[in-house]
C-alpha cells in the first residue's frame, strides 16, 4: 500500500512539472514580441503542445475527472488541468505548418470540448456556439429582414455583455494573480483565481469559436479561387493533425455537444487584418497561406512591394503576366519619352 502511494506521488508529481514547464513555454509565447510563424517560436509551440498532450495523457490515466463530481469536490491542485484543451486549442491555432482547414477543425473540437467540461462542472452556463454549415446558410438566406434586424440587435447585446464580463473578470484576475504570488495564498484566494481563470478562459474560448465560423466561409472562397485559377498547390501535405482529450476511454471523444449559432464578434475586415497579424492568414491579393508581411507596421508601398515580390516567388499567373506586358511596354517606350511639355 506504501509502495503504491509513493508511486502515486511521483506521477503527480511529474505531472505537475510537465504543466508548469509547459505554462512558462505557453506564457512566453503569448507574451513575446517574435512573429508567430518564425521558427523559433514554431518550435516553441510545438513543444509546449508536446507537453500538453503528454499532461492530457497523464490527467486522463489517472481518472482525475468525472462526469458524476461537481467542482466544490474538486482538490484545488487539480483546477488547472481543466484547463488542458483550452490550451491545446489556443496553441494549435498559432501553427504554421499544418492545413489551415484542419488546424481549425483540432481547435475547434479543443474549445468545445473545455466548454461542454466546464459546463459539466457548474463553472459556467455559456450555451457553446453552433457551427455553421451549408444548411445555416441556407436557412439564413430565407430569412426575413425583421429577423435579421433582431439577429444584429442579439448580436450587439452578447458582445457588450461579454465584453463587460470580460473586463471584470480581467480586473479580478489581475488582483487575484499578485495574492497567488504571496507564500502565503490559503486555499481559498488559489480556488478562487483558478475559477475565474476558467471563467475567463471560457469567454475567450467563446470567441476563439465564433472567429473560426467567420474564416471557413473566407477559406471555402480561397479554395474555389484556387480551382478556378487552376494553379497546383506546391505545399507539401503535412500530417493531420489529432486532438488529444482529457477522457477515460476513446468512445467518449465521439461527441462534443450541441450547440447555437455562434455570434460574430469582429467584421471580416477586423477579422481577417487579426489574422494576418498573426501570420496564420496571408495578406490581401496573395493565395500565400501562411507567410505574410512581417512588418505590420510598413506604409503601403513598401508593403505592396513586398507582396508583389511574394506572388512572384509564388509563381502566381497574373503577377507575372503584368511584369511581361510592363517588359513589353518599357521595350516600345523608353523613359522620357513622353516627358516632351515645353522641349523642342
Amino acid at each position: 500500500m506504501a509502495q503504491s502511494e509513493a508511486s502515486s506521488s511521483v506521477e503527480e508529481e511529474s505531472l505537475d512539472v510537465i504543466f508548469d514547464k509547459a505554462m512558462k513555454l505557453f506564457d512566453s509565447i503569448e507574451n513575446g514580441k517574435v512573429a508567430t510563424n518564425s521558427d523559433a517560436v514554431q518550435m516553441s509551440i510545438k513543444t509546449a503542445i508536446s507537453k500538453f498532450e503528454k499532461a492530457t495523457n497523464l490527467v486522463s490515466l489517472s481518472g482525475m475527472f468525472s462526469k458524476n463530481e461537481s467542482l466544490e469536490e474538486l482538490p484545488t491542485e487539480t483546477l488547472k488541468y481543466l484547463l488542458l484543451p483550452s490550451l491545446l486549442g489556443t496553441l494549435t491555432l498559432k501553427l504554421c505548418n499544418q492545413p489551415r482547414k484542419n488546424i481549425i477543425h483540432v481547435a475547434e473540437i479543443y474549445f468545445r470540448d473545455f466548454i461542454q467540461r466546464c459546463k459539466d462542472y457548474g463553472v459556467t452556463d455559456v450555451e457553446i456556439p453552433h457551427t455553421s454549415a451549408n444548411d445555416d446558410r441556407s436557412v439564413e438566406r430565407i430569412q426575413t429582414e425583421i429577423a435579421k434586424i433582431a439577429n444584429m440587435v442579439m448580436t450587439r447585446e452578447a458582445k457588450i455583455q461579454r465584453y463587460k464580463e470580460m473586463k471584470e473578470l480581467k480586473e479580478k484576475l489581475s488582483t487575484l494573480s499578485k495574492a497567488m504570488d504571496s507564500p502565503n495564498a490559503d486555499e481559498h484566494t488559489k480556488r478562487e483565481y483558478f475559477t475565474t481563470l476558467l471563467l475567463s478562459s471560457v469567454n475567450q474560448a467563446v470567441d476563439e469559436l465564433n472567429s473560426l465560423d467567420q474564416e471557413k466561409p473566407i477559406l471555402e472562397y480561397m479554395a474555389r479561387q484556387l480551382t478556378e485559377t487552376g494553379k497546383p498547390a506546391k505545399r507539401e501535405r503535412a500530417p493531420p493533425l489529432k486532438p488529444v482529450i482529457i477522457t477515460r476511454d476513446a468512445i467518449q471523444k465521439a461527441v462534443y455537444g450541441a450547440g447555437y449559432p455562434g455570434l460574430p464578434t469582429l467584421t471580416i475586415e477586423e477579422f481577417y487584418d487579426k489574422r494576418v497579424r498573426e501570420g496564420t492568414f496571408p495578406a490581401a491579393g496573395t493565395n500565400i497561406p501562411h507567410r505574410t508581411i512581417q512588418n505590420a507596421e510598413a506604409d503601403g508601398d513598401e508593403a505592396e512591394q513586398i507582396r508583389k515580390e511574394q506572388m512572384v516567388e509564388e509563381d502566381d499567373p497574373e503577377e507575372l503576366q503584368r511584369q511581361r506586358n510592363m517588359d513589353e511596354y518599357k521595350d516600345d517606350h523608353r523613359r522620357g519619352w513622353g516627358n516632351r511639355h515645353n522641349r523642342s
